[in-house]
């Protein structure tokens, strides 16, 4: 039997804030949400004020120096604790790093909390919170690191009681990329792009190549195989070969800086790539990992986070130079975001309904499923363009 197309989502499911705010209740609020690199607080002390779709938290080294994170919500009125200094980057979601020092202390009536999280004082309230202090300790987030990334969960207990804990999310993906030193790479370039694009638009473009042919030129003289057959039967597993010669995304496919240690013999010369729901879309190459975190703004606006990482052996030489890799990975960054914020301005069309998957996406692109699964309302249930149910 012939395959069929299958249709995607419904078009209201990428364009209307009432879905976005389901979104954000079963997918963002229960789910391990990357909000970024260990590296950004090395020593006890050190913070990072981060935003979950609009829940502000605060994820810190403590003094044992496990990560923590808390609700940025103090006990006993409710103010923010945190007073990292503002940026250009606060309104955009991005995760803002600061020393809040030994101890966080509430701007407004000074309840000061230990770095775990416990009441450590309250002026003028010791008689009242006599033997009490254990009731007032900051709200805590799970939060977890994996290979250097920071994933909070704002549910976690939830999470853990129905055995969801991180490794249960995208185990698969931590096995694909063991070999990489993910934990002991370090941010050697960081690119902050605005999309006008849903957030769901941008996991699918990335997760298939029937676009690669007419939208990536460049990518695809450096892996060729990402135009053949419209991106069907790629080896995602043992990684898609580059072009013979070549051995990482740059313009000319090769590089100074050494492969990292311990790659197997594909890995030294292919490309992985792993998308790890719900917002963490990680590209693997021999010499750097480009990692991208999807900070959802609404529905129509996705902020991503493109951080280039390297080994410190390459970085500390003197001639290291990330820009061969920042600027091929850049261009082709604006071409896959030119796009999707073409496919959101169709999408508002009164026209369209849905979309549909083409054969080679289907195995890769069908976020329905993901989507259905955690709003539990059988969106992700497949269905062909003609409204049968395809074989098992």
């Amino acid at each position: 039997m012939a395959e069929s197309l299958e249709a995607t989502l419904p078009g209201e499911n990428y364009t209307t804030e009432e879905f976005f705010q389901r979104e954000r209740e079963r997918i963002f609020a229960r789910e391990w949400v990357l909000v970024g690199r260990e590296e950004a607080i090395p020593e006890p002390g050190d913070c990072l004020e981060v935003s979950v779709l609009g829940e502000s938290l605060i994820v810190l080294r403590g003094d044992d120096r496990k990560v923590r994170a808390f609700f940025n919500v103090c006990r006993h009125r409710g103010s923010t604790l945190t007073k990292c200094e503002p940026s250009a980057e606060r309104a955009s979601g991005v995760p803002i790093a600061c020393h809040i020092g030994k101890a966080i202390r509430c701007p407004y009536h000074s309840w000061t909390y230990a770095l775990d999280g416990s009441l450590k004082a309250a002026p003028f309230l010791e008689e009242a919170l006599a033997g009490r202090k254990g009731e007032f300790g900051l709200h805590p987030a799970g939060a977890e690191v994996w290979g250097g990334f920071i994933f909070v969960n704002l549910e976690a207990e939830a999470a853990r009681a129905r055995g969801h804990a991180l490794d249960a999310q995208f185990g698969a993906s931590m096995k694909s990329l063991a070999n990489y030193p993910l934990a002991d790479l370090r941010l050697g370039k960081r690119i902050v792009y605005d999309v006008a694009a849903n957030w769901k638009v941008i996991l699918e473009n990335y997760n298939e190549c029937y676009h690669c042919a007419g939208v990536h030129p460049e990518l695809c003289k450096i892996v060729p195989a990402f135009r053949e057959h419209g991106g069907a039967g790629l080896d995602w597993e043992h990684g898609v070969p580059h072009r013979e010669g070549a051995n990482t995304f740059t313009f000319s496919g090769t590089t100074k800086r050494a492969p990292f240690p311990g790659l197997n013999e594909y890995e030294l010369i292919r490309h992985k790539g792993e998308l790890i729901y719900p917002n963490l879309m990680c590209s693997a190459a021999m010499d750097h990992v480009t990692a991208f975190m999807l900070l959802p703004q609404g529905p129509a606006r996705t902020v991503v986070v493109c951080e280039f990482l390297f080994h410190p052996s390459e970085m500390t030489k003197p001639d290291f130079d990330p820009n061969d890799t920042v600027e091929f990975w850049d261009l082709v960054n604006r071409q896959d975001w030119s796009v999707c914020e073409g496919v959101q301005r169709g999408m508002s069309s009164r026209r369209f309904t849905h979309g549909y998957y083409a054969p080679m996406e289907v195995p890769s692109a069908d976020i329905r499923r993901y989507v259905g699964e955690k709003l539990g309302d059988g969106l992700g249930a497949r269905r062909s363009a003609l409204g049968k149910e395809p074989k098992a």
